[in-house]
């Protein structure tokens, strides 16, 4: 069951690690397909005995607070991505020689069960933009006419996808670090990895770890692996994998293009790895103002869609059109409102330092405000990079100290506002600080560079509390 496909799954004895939103579908899929399944969770609380009744309505066996013990008679664990790799139970795995996949590798396992024709996947990681660069490589792909659909760690299930009942042409797959590392057999039509910067290297061990897990993404590649032009990590990355023969690297840059590469050229996307006589060729894609918003960053997130589908062979007309269709998530460098001269724009999705970075990078005159848990993060290079563009800065949350040692280090001329407080509440006084600072023609952005957990249930709440307080201003 290790490496080849599974044909029969009548009667194996699957154990399934972790309840949610993956645990739960491959459970329902696994039990549907004649297997024996035990769900296993470390959790205890009212949501799991929720959904635990649920699966063994079904007859599905759980095992709620023990998510360490190997059921006796396991063939194969499906593990939730997030399940760190030193866990007892996968060391237990290995021992007994017992095989361990994530829910995408099931997915990929189970593409074109059935007979059905198996939609190629075009698949997306990076450190940061991966969601944004999937919905605008739908979006481009749906402009050319094709069913398709953006899936994975976006929050939409590939069991869903491939089992479902909507036959697709191809699909736009968000892929994290930690689905990568559990999806061993995955090979991609063509695939990109945005960019790479130290995240997640408590559950990887390293940053070698971290970055060997992303570049699984170009594993058995069949037409294009994409990589950032301005990220020499993510080319080194293509440099060591194994892909079909004939597979190519392409680049994305925001200057001017070389052979083979897509970059900008006087405020138009160019084309030059994917025309006839790239040496001497290009070929128009669209303007950087048919993207929103026209920041450096999500450029090349729409350069790597653009690359994506190309290699798909998508018309350059489609990718205009895609692209002009796209509207981004909230919470993702959307600007707010306009008041008293001043934008306000809310960036609460840049959770960590490499984010916060390219959202600075957006802007000329900038009140800050950051603070959050930095989840081991260092913020010196982050400050030193972005010093010049900070007209002031109001700190809120827990690890907000780190931050104000790294301004007193690198750029100590810039006025702090240092709110001693990690109540919800302290985003209205936040706002009302950064008003304070800010002057006409200024943006105050929300780009924390820290996650939310400390002081809200997550990014989406962070950013609709900024909203919210800036809502006030105009009244």
């Amino acid at each position: 069951m290790g490496s080849g496909q599974v044909t029969d799954w009548q009667g194996k004895n699957v154990t399934v690690a972790g309840l949610g939103v993956s645990g739960v579908p491959a459970a329902r899929v696994l039990h549907g397909l004649g297997a024996h399944v035990t769900v296993v969770n470390d959790g205890d609380d009212e949501r799991a005995r929720a959904q635990a009744a649920e699966l063994e309505a079904l007859g599905v066996t759980v095992r709620l607070g023990d998510g360490d013990t190997l059921p006796t008679g396991t063939e194969l664990i499906i593990t939730a991505p997030g399940w760190r790799p030193d866990k007892p139970l996968f060391r237990a795995a290995g021992q007994a020689g017992v095989p361990v996949w994530g829910d995408v590798e099931l997915a990929w396992r189970l593409r074109g069960r059935d007979g059905r024709k198996a939609a190629p996947w075009l698949a997306v990681t990076g450190t940061n933009g991966k969601t944004t660069t999937v919905q605008m490589l739908a979006s481009i792909l749906r402009a050319a006419g094709l069913r398709t659909a953006a899936v994975g760690n976006i929050g939409v299930s590939l069991l869903d996808a491939v089992l479902g009942d909507e036959p697709y042409d191809v699909l736009a797959v968000e892929l994290s670090s930690y689905q990568l590392h559990w999806a061993p057999s995955l090979r991609a039509h063509s695939a990109a990895v945005l960019n790479l910067a130290p995240d997640h290297l408590d559950w990887h061990g390293s940053m070698e770890a971290y970055a060997a897990d992303k570049g699984r993404i170009y594993e058995g590649n069949r037409v294009a692996c994409v990589y950032n032009v301005a990220d020499r990590a993510t080319e080194d990355l293509v440099r060591e994998a194994d892909v079909e023969e004939g597979c190519r690297a392409v680049g994305f840059t925001l200057g001017t293009p070389g052979p083979s590469q897509l970059g900008v050229v006087d405020g138009i996307l160019v084309d030059r790895a994917f025309v006839e006589n790239r040496q001497k060729n290009a070929q128009e894609l669209a303007e950087v103002s048919d993207i929103d918003p026209p920041a450096p960053h999500n450029i090349a997130n729409a350069l790597a869609a653009a690359a994506l589908a190309r290699a798909f062979g998508v018309p350059a007309q489609a990718v205009r059109d895609g692209l002009r269709a796209f509207t981004p998530d909230a919470h993702r460098i959307a600007h707010v409102a306009d008041v008293d001269g001043v934008a306000w724009v809310d960036d609460s999705k840049a959770t960590n330092t490499h984010a916060a970075q390219a959202s600075l990078a957006a802007y000329e005159s900038i009140v800050w405000i950051a603070g959050g848990l930095a989840k081991g993060a260092t913020f010196d290079e982050l400050v030193a990079h972005s010093a010049k563009r900070l007209r002031g800065v109001v700190l809120i949350g827990a690890d907000r100290a780190l931050i104000r040692e790294a301004l007193a280090r690198h750029a100590p001329e810039v006025p702090v506002v240092d709110l001693d407080r990690t109540d919800t509440g302290a985003m209205l006084q936040a706002v009302q600080e950064a008003r304070r600072l800010a002057r006409p023609g200024d943006t105050v952005l929300l780009a924390p560079a820290c996650a939310s957990m400390d002081m809200f249930a997550n990014y989406n709440r962070r950013g609709e509390a900024f909203a919210e307080a800036v809502s006030g201003l105009g009244a």
